[in-house]
């Protein structure tokens, strides 16, 4: 990943029906990329504790949730972004009343040609935490190494509108 990149034209599937096709939008965009978001009553993937950076999507997607007005208001839209399918998505935009679309690459046609970190465990291959900040389909900026997933929005929102 990197600054400059123009991102490929695909349509990935989003919780709010349809697809979307990132690399057509005219506005400026945050793309957070996340590993995977669990479920009660539903077990972590093997050995998901001892991964550095896997825990956390649910507050960091509960961050961008809270400060999705702000962003929105800088003329900035927020997508999120993972492997996991649709309907695991879905599920989890109703229970945390997202405002945005989650964007399902589960067939793998974006986060390679981004070049996205990733890691795997399991026998599954999972996206690092990143965020990037896309302008006219292009990557404008990357914030990775997300060290705070919880305040990580906040951070966004203090580096982009001061």
């Amino acid at each position: 990943m990197r600054e400059g990149l123009r991102l490929p034209s695909v349509e990935l599937p989003a919780t709010t029906g349809g697809s979307i096709d990132l690399s057509t939008l005219e506005e400026r965009a945050l793309l957070v990329l996340y590993p995977w978001t669990g479920r009660p009553g539903t077990p972590n993937p093997p050995r998901w504790d001892d991964i550095p950076g896997a825990h956390g999507s649910t507050p960091e997607l509960e961050g961008f949730r809270d400060s999705a007005e702000r962003f929105e208001n800088a003329g900035i839209a927020i997508f999120g972004l993972s492997r996991q399918d649709t309907a695991w998505q879905r599920e989890l935009a109703e229970r945390l009343s997202l405002s945005f679309p989650l964007l399902s690459d589960v067939d793998d046609k974006l986060w390679p040609a981004l070049g996205a970190p990733t890691f795997e465990t399991g026998g599954e291959i999972y996206l690092k935490r990143a965020t990037l900040l896309v302008e006219n389909g292009q990557v404008a900026a990357v914030f990775a190494d997300i060290a705070d997933p919880a305040g990580h929005a906040t951070d966004l929102l203090q580096r982009l509108l001061g």
